[in-house]
């Protein structure tokens, strides 16, 4: 059987997923289509406007047959990391293609950037030359391809998908990577077509415009308008100043940021105050922004360390299509497939740590409805689209 993966973070579902959704169904027809989202928190950042079972909801909604969960441990981090995660889920689930948007939608240059990168001594010394002189290591692992073929790629759907094609070569992996052309700039804030990026579309709603064209119909009833990262300013500034000298235990904190993050925080008026603070040449502002998360939600570099290879499958929907794909390759699955709470216990204790934390600051009734959803919820069973 035929699978073909996603890996999306859905901030909101919108236009765009919908359309690249339907250009898979067009061009593979006959395959599973099976999607790996991220949960609460986001890979550069961000909180989640969707919880993660009504992301499920809606991808089986319009068209996706099977969805599981990238653990908070893969979804909050680089590039690579995050990359590592969501490609080794799709291999375990016997997916044998890999869609994912494109700024250049150009394969080959991406296939061609990875192997500079994997293995390569030359490339590995030029990278920690740049890093020496202060840049970015985004920007480091530009100049060094630039300098090596001079090509390079910058925009962030292209780097996510260079970090996956370099994670099925470095893994050998039997999964083709297929872009799909990106129509517009994913840090865009400007409502311009009917497909407008997630990031003008929340832009949009903070500022209290109207976003119903620019989401499919279904979205609107289960984004959650109330939440934004300065939700957690208050409890994110009480965590840092009870913890003021052993910040450096907290995953992506690295050396020296520690001492920034003392000198500025008593006089950090919100959370945006805060990263503008901290930011510099050498940390970018998505660098920050994951640091604060895994700061606020407690994650440290142990726990990161002992969870870097701890790939699960945690179900989170199906639909009649998906269930006899399950079936199909259950035997295969080498890790632990995880259809309920009680018996992911064990693995999933992060994530309902960091699930509480995220719904503390929804209104009560919306709040206990997201932390009992988290253990209580079996995969959602979509048959047709009736479920929605």
């Amino acid at each position: 059987m035929d699978a073909v993966g996603i890996i999306c973070e859905y901030n909101p579902f919108h236009n765009g997923h919908l359309y690249h959704i339907k250009c898979i169904k067009k061009m593979y027809p006959d395959s599973t289509i099976v999607l790996v989202v991220s949960g609460n928190f986001l890979q550069r950042g961000d909180v989640s406007i969707l919880n993660k079972w009504d992301k499920a909801r809606l991808a089986l909604y319009y068209g996706v047959d099977i969805v599981v969960e990238l653990p908070f441990h893969f979804a909050t981090q680089s590039a690579d990391i995050f990359a590592h995660g969501a490609v080794s889920i799709l291999n375990e689930l016997g997916v044998n293609k890999l869609v994912f948007g494109s700024e250049s939608n150009d394969i080959q240059l991406l296939s061609s950037l990875a192997d500079l990168q994997i293995n390569n001594k030359a490339y590995d010394e030029l990278v920690q030359k740049y890093l020496d002189e202060g840049f970015n290591y985004p920007t480091a692992m530009s100049k060094a391809l630039s300098s090596l073929n001079n090509k390079t790629v910058t925009k962030p759907n292209d780097l996510l998908g260079l970090s996956y094609i370099k994670e099925i070569k470095l893994n050998n992996y039997n999964i083709k990577p297929i872009s799909i052309k990106r129509t517009n700039s994913y840090h865009s804030k400007d409502l311009l077509y009917s497909i407008s990026s997630a990031t003008s579309i929340r832009e949009a709603m903070k500022n209290h415009i109207d976003i119903s064209m620019y989401i499919p119909e279904k979205v609107n009833k289960y984004i959650y308008y109330d939440v934004s990262l300065e939700k957690f300013f208050p409890f994110l500034k009480y965590k840092i100043i009870s913890e003021i000298n052993s910040l450096d235990r907290y995953q992506t904190v690295d050396e020296g940021l520690d001492n920034r993050i003392r000198k500025v925080i008593y006089n950090a008026s919100s959370y945006e105050d805060l990263i503008f603070k901290l930011k510099t040449k050498r940390y970018t502002y998505n660098k920050i922004k994951r640091m604060l998360i895994h700061i606020l939600c407690g994650f440290t570099k142990d726990e990161a360390n002992s969870l870097k290879d701890e790939i699960y499958i945690r179900l989170l929907g199906f639909n009649e299509n998906g269930k006899e794909y399950l079936n199909y390759i259950k035997k295969n699955i080498t890790v632990d497939l995880i259809s309920n709470y009680s018996t992911g216990k064990n693995k999933l204790d992060l994530e309902f740590r960091v699930n509480a934390i995220y719904s503390s600051i929804l209104d009560e009734t919306i709040r206990n409805k997201v932390i009992d959803m988290e253990y209580k919820c079996r995969p959602i069973m979509n048959n047709n689209s009736s479920n929605n």
